[in-house]
C-alpha cells in the first residue's frame, strides 16, 4: 500500500474534527479533506457513496457521530443510523479503495459494572441506545476490514469547540451560586487536543504504516480517574468561579438515558504500541481553560 498522502476527517464541525484541523498546518505532507454534515451526509448511505466516488482517500479518520446521549432514546433510528450503519459503509468504502481507518468510539459501550479500569478485550454491555448503536459500529467496522482499522474508545471528552461539560459548567458557573452535581459516575476527562495530537501520532507511527495491519481497538483518555463532582469544583477552582457544588447521586438526577457508574480506561496498550505519554486530566484542563481564555 502506497504512503499516506490524502486524510479524511469526517465530523470535521464537532469537537474532536475540530481538534485535528487545528493541527492540520503541523502536517503539510497531507492532503486533509475537513467533512461536515454539509459535504457528507453520513445519515444518508446514498450520499456517503456518492462523496467517495469523487473523493479517493489513504486514511478516513471517523469522528462523525450521533452524541446526544438522552436524545438517542427516542431518536433510535437516527443514531442507529449514525453511529453503525454509516460506520460499515465507511468500513466497505474503505476496504474496496484500500484506505485506512480510524474510527472513534466511546466508554459508553461497557455497563459501568466493574471496578477495575477496561482494557479493550472485556466484555461490552452498553446500557443505553447510544453505546448500543456505538458498540453496533464497532462489530461493524471489524466485521468489514479485518486488516488496516483502528477503533479508539475514548470519555468524557471536551474542548474549546462545542458544547460540553467544561463551557456548560463555565456558563452555568456564571450564572449560578451553587450547582447539584453527580458524584458516584467515576470516568476520566479528556481533551480533544490531546486524543487530536494521540491520533496524529498513530498515523505517523510506523506501525499503522506497515502495508497491513490486523484491525484492532485501544482506549485513550487522559490520566487519572474523577467523578463529574469532581470535575466540576476543578474547573470553578482553576477559573476562581464563585459556584458553590453539591455532590448528588445519580438516583436523584433521572435522565432518558442511563450512564455507568464506572468507565475508566485501561491506557496501556495504546501507550505501548505507539510510545505515548498521555497528560494527567488536571493539566489537559488548564490547557483548555486557557484557550478558552484566550491566553494559550
Amino acid at each position: 500500500m502506497p504512503d499516506i498522502k490524502s486524510i479524511l476527517v469526517t465530523g470535521a464541525n464537532g469537537q474532536l474534527g475540530q481538534s485535528i484541523r487545528r493541527l492540520a498546518n503541523h502536517y503539510p505532507q497531507y492532503d486533509f479533506i475537513f467533512s461536515s454534515r454539509e459535504q457528507c451526509d453520513l445519515s444518508d448511505s446514498p450520499i456517503i457513496s456518492q462523496f467517495f466516488k469523487t473523493n479517493r482517500v489513504d486514511l478516513i479518520i471517523n469522528c462523525a457521530a450521533y452524541t446526544s446521549v438522552d436524545k438517542a432514546e427516542s431518536e433510535v433510528d437516527m443514531a442507529e443510523q449514525v453511529n453503525n450503519k454509516a460506520v460499515e459503509k465507511l468500513a466497505e468504502i474503505a476496504k474496496k479503495q484500500g484506505a485506512k481507518l480510524i474510527h472513534i468510539s466511546t466508554d459508553y459501550v461497557f455497563n459501568g459494572q466493574q471496578y477495575r479500569p477496561y482494557i479493550e478485550t472485556d466484555d461490552v454491555s452498553p446500557q443505553n441506545v447510544y453505546g448500543e448503536t456505538k458498540r453496533r459500529g464497532e462489530q461493524a467496522l471489524l466485521s468489514a476490514m479485518t486488516k488496516n482499522a483502528l477503533i479508539i474508545r475514548t470519555s468524557w471528552l471536551y474542548s474549546a469547540f462545542g458544547n460540553n461539560f467544561v463551557k456548560t459548567m463555565l456558563n452555568l458557573g456564571a450564572e449560578r451560586d451553587a450547582l447539584n452535581i453527580i458524584c458516584d459516575q467515576v470516568g476520566t476527562p479528556t481533551y480533544a487536543g490531546d486524543l487530536a495530537q494521540t491520533i496524529m501520532t498513530i498515523v505517523e507511527s510506523n506501525r499503522f504504516n506497515q502495508s497491513a495491519f490486523t484491525s484492532e481497538i485501544y482506549h485513550y483518555s487522559n490520566e487519572g480517574v474523577c467523578s463529574w463532582y469532581d470535575f466540576a469544583k476543578t474547573i470553578f477552582e482553576v477559573t476562581a468561579i464563585h459556584c458553590t457544588v453539591s455532590p448528588i447521586e445519580t438516583k436523584d438526577y433521572p435522565t432518558p438515558a442511563k450512564r455507568p457508574h464506572y468507565s475508566v480506561l485501561n491506557k496501556a496498550k495504546i501507550k505501548q504500541d505507539f510510545n505515548l505519554s498521555i497528560p494527567y486530566w488536571k493539566d489537559s484542563l488548564q490547557q483548555c481553560l486557557n484557550t478558552l481564555q484566550g491566553s494559550s
